[in-house]
């Protein structure tokens, strides 16, 4: 009974997402919604297009594993992002009307670096979509009772998405967003309230995680545990900001307001309301202290669904399943169009100039299709890691090799394109080499030195020829005037 409702569910929002599509008339529209979506619209985008799998599974098994210190790169670090990009990025690039974040990194920077800057950031959303593909994997897996394997689960939920992504781009993925996420909240809330009255009380929740010292934050002050810290913490909060699926909810708006107000408000919601499956989960370990003990062993993320599936009534797994579903489809609807959308623009516009919107529109249909293939594919091929590390890794990708660029372009105007390409290499060349040398890395992490690297390599690359140039000018006037 609960699979078939939670195929029902799947069938709405299908249907929602193609009345959506109808809307779809050229590229823009399919990319970012014409720009024509209201305040409202861009804050449930944003929640929804940052509430998935990790939040929802991977957050609680984390967070109970090691307390708020934990989870530092997410939601803290992720909801920071957002509330970043509305205070410092949204209005400067709404102002430029592009359409991809790449397409910034050819106005500033020339073509290489765009083309670059966009395999970067195409690569990084394999790991974060994988995240979404593999939760919904293991629901199906879960509500059919093992009958649906993960893989086939993995199939069956892309192909759900793909249902209407493929036709409706981001209108159907902005509509959709706003009615998973009233779900989203109005489900996980009562589910809250539910468990916490199982536990005994909200205050006996609470109380309990406190004992467990599950509330500490900050680290020891050692300088290992502080610059992981502050790398974990730095990870989704920049390495974030430089990705397609941020830049086209501020794009998408219908005048900059919204376009700086509504990342801001997503993100402090999102934050806000991440704390509910943390206090989920640790309302479990009050409920079922036997069974959550064995799952932490065995696969923290099952805790909440089998909370649910072996102590809730019915309605509650209803509620549950279908918040679940609207985190995991909302999210990975967002992260399928958006490197889509990147590679139609920026790498195979090149090879095509001369597309008329039609075919550039046909294009960014079929290589949705084909990048949902790749991640379905790579999804099952990593099958076993944890959603949080997915996500996780996904990050650094583009904080080592985009972030530098994109900060540096908007904000200093000395940033040439040899900084911006000596950025990237020591960038990713540094974070590689620290990623492959295990006795560097367990030292100092990868994902920092990246970014410091990155950092070196755009002061280099912009100064250096620069004051070679002017010394140049200098010694000619000295010859001259001799």
């Amino acid at each position: 009974m609960l699979l078939t409702l939670v195929i029902v569910y799947l069938l709405i929002t299908i249907a929602i997402g193609l009345l959506a599509a109808r809307r779809v008339k050229n590229a823009a529209d399919f990319a970012i919604a014409g720009r024509h979506l209201p305040l409202y619209m861009i804050i449930t985008t944003t929640f929804a297009t940052w509430f998935g799998s990790e939040t929802v599974l991977g957050i609680p098994a984390k967070f109970i594993e090691g307390g708020l210190g934990n989870v530092v790169e997410d939601p803290f670090g992720a909801g920071f992002c957002l509330i970043l990009v509305g205070l410092f990025f949204a209005g400067k690039l709404y102002r430029m009307t592009l359409l991809t974040i790449s397409d910034y990194y050819r106005e500033r920077y020339g073509r290489t670096v765009e083309v670059v800057c966009s395999l970067i950031i195409m690569l990084s959303y394999l790991g974060w979509v994988s995240a979404q593909v593999t939760a919904l994997g293991l629901v199906f897996n879960l509500l059919s009772g093992d009958a649906i394997s993960i893989p086939m689960g993995m199939a069956i939920g892309v192909v759900s998405i793909l249902a209407y992504t493929l036709f409706g781009g981001m209108w159907s993925v902005a509509v959709t967003d706003f009615i998973q996420m009233i779900i989203l909240v109005v489900g996980l809330a009562i589910i809250a309230v539910f468990a916490g009255n199982m536990a005994g009380g909200a205050d006996k929740v609470i109380e309990f995680a406190s004992n467990r010292e599950l509330f500490r934050f900050l680290p020891e002050p050692k300088f290992h545990d502080v610059v992981f810290f502050i790398a974990a913490g730095i990870t989704m909060m920049f390495g974030s900001i430089p990705q397609q699926d941020v830049f086209q909810r501020v794009m998408s708006a219908n005048n900059i307001k919204a376009a700086t107000r509504g990342p801001i408000i997503g993100g402090i919601c999102y934050i806000l309301f991440a704390f509910v499956p943390m206090f989920l989960v640790a309302s479990a370990l009050i409920i079922m202290p036997g069974e959550t003990a064995a799952l932490l062993k065995e696969d923290p993320q099952k805790v909440l669904p089998t909370l649910v599936m072996a102590k809730m009534p019915f309605i509650m797994q209803v509620l549950f399943f279908g918040a679940l579903l609207s985190a995991l489809k909302s999210t990975a609807s967002a992260t399928l169009l958006a490197p889509s959308v990147t590679f139609t623009e920026n790498i195979w516009r090149q090879f095509r100039p001369t597309m008329t919107d039609k075919e550039h529109l046909r294009t960014m249909r079929i290589t949705t299709l084909v990048f949902s293939g790749c991640v379905l594919a790579y999804a099952i091929r990593m099958q076993g890691t944890s959603i949080y590390e997915l996500v996780s890794g996904a990050y650094q990708v583009p904080l080592v090799g985009a972030f530098v660029p994109l900060v540096a372009g908007l904000y200093w105007k000395r940033a040439t394109t040899q900084g911006a390409i000596l950025a990237i290499v020591l960038g990713l060349g540094t974070w590689l080499l620290l990623l492959n040398i295990s006795s560097w890395g367990a030292v100092f992490p990868a994902q920092l030195a990246g970014l410091l690297a990155a950092v070196v390599g755009m002061l280099l690359g912009s100064l250096l020829p620069q004051l070679l140039a002017n010394r140049h000018a200098g010694h000619h006037r000295v010859v001259g005037v001799e």
